[in-house]
């Protein structure tokens, strides 16, 4: 049995946060300049170059990449061989994201109820999520959550009849709707099976995968690749105004279904796709 205090876990948010807000991931990073280098249309070069520019004036300057900082989601990996000592791990979670978003001077987006509309003034609650795993660490992501592609983002009931191609169709009409609302070139997360909530976060788990690795089943690796040259051959391109670049990444996750149903979620991401993984 390991002993892990609460205050490390704010600790490593806080910094995650700020971290994920100032910094593109990698893969990402590297996808953008590529396609600045490869995208034919004039108004689209110019919209990478400005996203190049961009990352790299929030890097120097530590200022946010995008004004829309998002909606903390937090995975929390938790091995069954740690104790958590301190304060309700929930509660460390959100000071984290509350010190996190005060320090680094994050826009706070969130508000106490979906009606009523009075900002938390913090950012806080977040959006958690736990899994118990084998082991003595606990693995964190955080991946803050921008609404103007969130908003696009949809669920499909679809019947197992409606196969494979139910599934592209869904998602190349997902992508076609987002259009410019949801900030292109756009990382595209799709969840594929379960239930009606476990597709969803299947989506949104594969957000977080690097966009340059591809599903372990076979299948799902040729329809992440196929799926992305046809959003590609969309013409929605860069900002919305045309090009070869609609996506930078078609990440897939599946998991077992039921005998009637096939549920599909597509959750889209505009370039800004943050996220951030500690192990402590």
């Amino acid at each position: 049995m390991r002993n892990i205090s609460t205050d490390l876990i704010t600790k490593n948010i806080k910094e995650m946060c700020i971290e994920a807000n100032y910094l593109l991931s990698p893969d990402v990073k590297k996808a953008v300049l590529d396609a600045a280098s490869s995208e034919t249309s004039a108004n689209g070069k110019n919209i990478l170059e400005q996203l190049e520019k961009n990352m790299d004036i929030a890097e120097t300057e530590s200022i946010p990449i995008c004004q829309d900082t998002g909606m903390a989601v937090v995975f929390l990996k938790i091995g069954q061989d740690v104790h958590i000592e301190g304060c309700a791990i929930e509660d460390a979670v959100n000071e984290g994201i509350r010190q996190g978003y005060t320090e680094g001077y994050l826009r706070k987006s969130v508000v106490g109820d979906p009606l009523i509309r009075k900002n938390t003034n913090d950012n806080t609650p977040g959006i958690i999520y736990y899994e118990i795993v084998p082991g003595d660490r606990i693995e964190i992501t955080v991946a803050p959550k921008g609404f103007g592609s969130e908003n696009m983002s949809r669920i499909y009931m679809l019947k197992p009849a409606d196969g494979i191609e139910g599934v592209k169709d869904a998602v190349i009409e997902t992508v076609k709707m987002a259009g410019p609302n949801a900030c292109p070139p756009f990382v595209v997360g799709v969840g594929i099976g379960g239930t009606f909530e476990k597709c969803a976060l299947l989506a949104k788990k594969a957000l977080t995968r690097d966009i340059n690795s591809h599903n372990s089943i076979s299948y799902v690796s040729q329809l992440e690749s196929e799926l992305l040259d046809r959003i590609n051959t969309l013409g929605i391109g860069p900002g919305g105004l045309g090009g070869v670049t609609t996506a930078l990444g078609v990440n897939i996750e599946v998991y077992p279904a039921h005998i009637a149903g096939l549920p599909v979620a597509i959750n889209m991401c505009c370039h800004v796709n943050r996220h951030k993984t500690r192990v402590i």
